[in-house]
């Protein structure tokens, strides 16, 4: 089980009460992936949130078939960081695919629905944790717009 003292530390869930961490503890649980694991793909149907508990995690676009894929690195999470917002978003598909970055991470799934419940009974905690995703979306978009203004400049420039 997911202790307390760790879900405080989580940026998500940092203002919340130990009733309100204990609600959110019952719909975790713990999940062990190995480098290159994937966690999710994109365009899977999105039905939980991930938080990190312990090691790294790319967030990247996949294209094409699987001879011809081309992967492209948006996003890298860190340790206690949430993703996989478009759980609560429709279409609710994961519009990146997660895949274990270091040799091995430690991960916390929650489901949407129980998380839904929670904030029906409680809607100061969905308030903060909606509060908090739609910051995470932003900075991802952000992420997204520099590494597309990026990928640009070196095609521009490579025309030359």
């Amino acid at each position: 089980m997911i202790s307390l003292e760790f879900l405080e530390q989580v940026d998500v869930f940092r203002k919340l009460n130990d009733d309100q961490l204990s609600a959110i503890q019952k719909c975790s649980e713990s999940i062990d992936f190995k480098k290159d694991d994937r966690i999710f793909e994109q365009g899977d149907i999105a039905s939980h949130i991930w938080i990190l508990l312990e090691g790294d995690v790319e967030l990247r676009t996949e294209s094409g078939d699987q001879e011809g894929r081309t992967d492209s690195s948006l996003a890298f999470m860190s340790e206690a960081q949430a993703f996989g917002w478009t759980c609560f978003v429709q279409p609710y598909r994961y519009r990146l695919s997660g895949y274990c970055a270091s040799r091995w991470c430690k991960i916390i799934r929650l489901e949407r629905d129980d998380l839904l419940a929670v904030f029906a009974r409680d809607a100061v905690v969905g308030f903060r944790v909606m509060s908090y995703l739609l910051k995470a979306v932003g900075k991802q978009f952000e992420q997204l717009q520099e590494g597309i203004a990026k990928d640009k400049g070196i095609e521009m420039m490579s025309q030359w």
